[in-house]
Order: C-alpha cells, then structure tokens, then sequence
C-alpha cells in the first residue's frame, strides 16, 4: 500500500503541476465525487445494523473524509486547511499504523480502509504541491478550533455512550506494528 501511495502522489503532484484550470476544476471534481461515493458507501455498510460504538460517524477521518471532498470540489480555503492539517499530519498515521481490524485483502472493508485513508492524504498533496494552494496562519488557527471542538464533543458523547471514537477515552484495543506498550 505504501508503494501506492508514492506512485500515486506523484502522479497527482505530476498532473496537477501541468493542468489548466479548466482541467484542475475536472480533476479535483471526479476525486470529489470519488473520494464523497467511497465514504457515503462505507458510511452505509458500517451503519447496518446500526450500533453505537460503530455507526456514528465521529472519528477524525470521517470528518476529514468529508473535508477532503469539499476542498476538492471547491478549492475552499477552509475545507483545504482541514484536508491539509488532518491529511498530512493525522491521516498518514494510518497508513504508517493502520488499525485494522477486519478481513484482509481483496475484503471490501479492506478497500475500503485503504480507499478512504490514501483519497484524504492523496486531496492534501494533489492541492498543496498540484495545484501550490497553501495554508495560512488563521487556517491552522481554524483547524486547531475545529479539532477542539470535535474532541470535546467526541470525548463527551464516548463518556455517555460507552464508546471509544477517536481513541479519545482509552487506548485502542488493537495493537499495531508501531504500537509500544
């Protein structure tokens, strides 16, 4: 996955270098529309039969997922802040550390894991070194606010619900290659 990764970073950096504005606007519209239809489609499959510790959409890459798409379709400067900052910094944890708790590969919850995290991490590259957006000093300020409020609301709904989004309230269950305890 990681090899894929690479290639598929510097193909998006390659492309969006040397694409017009018209073809930027295409581009980052299908890899909306991409990235929007494997989160709407995981967001179903995890939701049925619905449960409280795993239909909720409140983990950081949800959330990141849906930014991803808005900054890809509009190049808005709020939603890029959010791709960037939680793209970079938080998503590619998962790629380095991946919680992986499902079937292995050619499993669509497989796919789908690996699907959502390299889309998010892919729409920070694709719009900071493609197309040379950048995040300013009150983006990263919204992006810190932003992230506040999400770990308030997300630790208060786990205390009350018994859940454990985020990896808010206690360690997670799973270790992974990275993990030291």
């Amino acid at each position: 996955m990681i090899a894929l990764f690479v290639v598929g970073s510097a193909i998006l950096v390659w492309r969006g270098r040397c694409q017009t504005e018209s073809q930027a606007r295409r581009l980052g519209r299908v890899l909306a529309v991409l990235t929007a239809a494997i989160y709407g489609a995981t967001l179903v499959y995890f939701s049925l039969p619905p449960t409280i510790d795993g239909s909720v959409p409140l983990r950081l890459t949800d959330l990141a997922t849906v930014a991803a798409a808005c900054a890809l379709w509009s190049r808005a400067q709020w939603a890029y802040a959010l791709t960037y900052y939680w793209g970079l910094v938080l998503s590619t944890q998962a790629l380095i550390s991946p919680v992986l708790t499902g079937p292995d590969f050619p499993h669509y919850q497989f796919l789908a894991f690996w699907a959502i995290h390299l889309l998010v991490v892919w729409a920070a590259i694709y719009l900071t070194w493609g197309r040379r957006m950048r995040p300013r000093w009150r983006s990263y300020r919204f992006t810190v606010l932003v992230t506040v409020v999400w770990a308030a609301s997300t630790f208060t709904f786990n205390r009350v619900a018994g859940t454990n989004y985020g990896f808010l309230n206690r360690k997670r269950l799973h270790r992974s290659h990275t993990s030291y305890h």
